[in-house]
């Protein structure tokens, strides 16, 4: 059976697909909340107060988020020239590369200032991976499934975010059993190095997917937009600001 150019065989593989990449992603992004509540005051703000170390590490949790819709813009408009799949396989390795980074890092007491500066530029680039990675994702499900279950299969990827929210709380959860100084030692970082199983796990995945039909037909007629963003806020001014009030 053929449906909008995809077999449901296919349309199943991707919408797999995207799932567990989103999960990946969400997990490495999550996880970082976690470990910025329980060690990265300690290990990254020492000179401060436990509240004060508190905050700060709270803080460039935050600033992952303002790098989301960045990733978002600039990851849509090169997936909207040169391919879904290309970027998604982009952000999933950006994220993957970042998290594991984290997991590798010297504390303050090794490298002094560098250590926090060297943490925020890799939570910023774990922010941009998974702002250009959810909108991806969805948009893959979405353009390889048929009328009347788009919003079925574009709910797939939404299911990772719970999904590796609840992962990345379970694997804390374990390494929280060790006693104190070996999780401020080595364990905290076996949270972070575990991605880089779970990110070759997405990528094998993803690389068996295949472009929409819709999208290959555009890069086969060559009728692909310069400017895709400025596009889409020329011509669906209202259903952009719609989509950013829901998120």
């Amino acid at each position: 059976m053929k449906t909008s150019g995809s077999s449901e065989a296919s349309i199943r593989k991707v919408a797999i697909a995207s799932f567990i990449g989103t999960t990946i992603e969400w997990y490495d992004f999550f996880l970082y909340g976690t470990a910025s509540a329980l060690v990265f005051g300690k290990l990254f703000f020492p000179k401060y107060d436990a509240m004060t170390g508190a905050m700060a590490s709270y803080g460039t949790y935050a600033v992952g988020f303002l790098a989301r819709p960045i990733g978002g813009i600039v990851c849509g408009h090169f997936g909207d020239r040169i391919g879904r799949k290309s970027m998604l396989i982009f952000t999933l390795s950006l994220m993957g590369v970042a998290t594991a980074l984290i997991g590798l890092l010297p504390t303050y007491n090794e490298v002094g200032v560098w250590a926090p500066a060297l943490l925020i530029a890799l939570r910023i680039a774990q922010g941009f991976a998974v702002g250009g990675e959810w909108g991806g994702a969805v948009l893959m499900a979405v353009e390889h499934s048929p009328k009347g279950k788009r919003g079925f299969y574009g709910s797939w990827p939404q299911v990772g975010v719970p999904v590796g929210l609840l992962l990345s709380t379970g694997v804390f959860a374990l390494l929280s059993k060790l006693p104190e100084e070996v999780l401020f030692s080595w364990g905290w970082r076996a949270a972070f190095l575990f991605s880089v199983l779970l990110v070759g796990v997405g990528l094998y995945v993803r690389l068996a997917m295949t472009e929409p039909p819709a999208f290959a037909e555009i890069k086969r007629t060559g009728s692909e937009s310069k400017a895709p963003i400025l596009d889409a806020l020329r011509q669906h001014p209202k259903n952009v600001v719609l989509a950013m009030g829901s998120e």
